[in-house]
């Protein structure tokens, strides 16, 4: 059987949990906070960072992976004897490390010419973010387990974020403001009034579906639309920020709405509270039709 190395950055938020049974390996982003670099995920836990970044006065901010810690990670895995690399991507349109990781392949490549025939590195953009890519390489992984050869992982993968679809709400714009990442947020306006983005991402962008009126509205009309859209018996997982009465509400509301539970639920990591607010709400399944 093929032996596969799945790899991840931190934005995909993968719970330590999957990460340990399925060996999948997860370059942390750094980020920089009072002159001191952190690693996400690494360094400390998703609650942990959301008390520490509503204390600062300013918004952290964090770094790409660069081409080395790429070039190290292929190196590993050629040396320990994996047969195929798989790497998924956080949002190249968001970031530069998916660049960074195919130059990497390309100099990899370049100092071990023989290792192009032993050892596939394959580097995927996943055009997304948190665990609209981290669940497919648990999916890729799984079927790794199963005895499936690489390119079929490849295609697990791909076909979860191709139907993957977000929807959040940052209850509070300020970071989403700031960070700039999410243009979508930066260009609203109806904060003032008390209004609400319903958001999610489309073509690697940021994109306003629905504003709601109130925070009690924003879990109902978000619910809806995924029981519009979502394909029916499956998986759906549940998005937690720093709000604890949300993440209640809104575990137990799915559940209802949907007829099923979530197949998880998880906090988002440092990297996505940083651009999307601690504060955030949102949830996260298959779609069968556009919205």
């Amino acid at each position: 059987m093929e032996r596969i190395r799945f790899v991840t950055d931190s934005a995909a938020d993968i719970p330590r949990q999957w990460q340990e049974q399925l060996h999948i390996e997860v370059l942390p982003f750094t980020i920089a906070m009072e002159n001191t670099e952190y690693q996400d995920g690494v360094d400390f836990g998703a609650q942990e960072f959301y008390e520490t970044l509503q204390s600062l006065p300013y918004i952290p901010t964090h770094s790409q992976l660069n081409p080395m810690a790429f070039t190290q990670c292929y190196e590993r895995a050629y040396q320990e004897g994996y047969g195929s690399l798989i790497y998924t991507a956080i949002n190249a349109k968001g970031s530069s490390t998916y660049q960074n990781a195919v130059l990497a392949r390309s100099q990899f490549y370049q100092e071990h010419p023989v290792a192009e025939k032993q050892f596939a590195i394959f580097v995927l953009d996943s055009g997304t973010y948190t665990m609209a890519y981290g669940y497919g390489v648990v999916l890729g992984a799984r079927l790794a387990q199963e005895g499936k050869a690489a390119e079929e992982c490849v295609q697990a993968i791909q076909n979860w974020i191709a139907h993957a679809r977000i929807l959040f709400t940052p209850m509070n714009l300020k970071f989403a403001k700031k960070s700039g990442r999410i243009s979508a947020a930066a260009a609203f306006l109806g904060d003032a009034l008390g209004l609400h983005p319903i958001m999610t991402f489309e073509n690697g962008e940021s994109k306003i579906l629905a504003k709601v009126r109130g925070d009690k509205n924003v879990i109902p009309a978000m619910l809806e639309r995924t029981k519009q859209s979502r394909v029916p018996d499956t998986p759906y997982f549940c998005i937690f920020g720093s709000e604890e009465n949300l993440n209640e509400e809104i575990t137990a509301a799915s559940a209802r709405v949907l007829q099923a539970e979530a197949a998880g639920c998880y906090y988002i990591g440092g990297v996505i509270a940083i651009n999307a607010g601690p504060n955030v709400i949102g949830i996260l399944y298959q779609e069968k039709d556009a919205l």
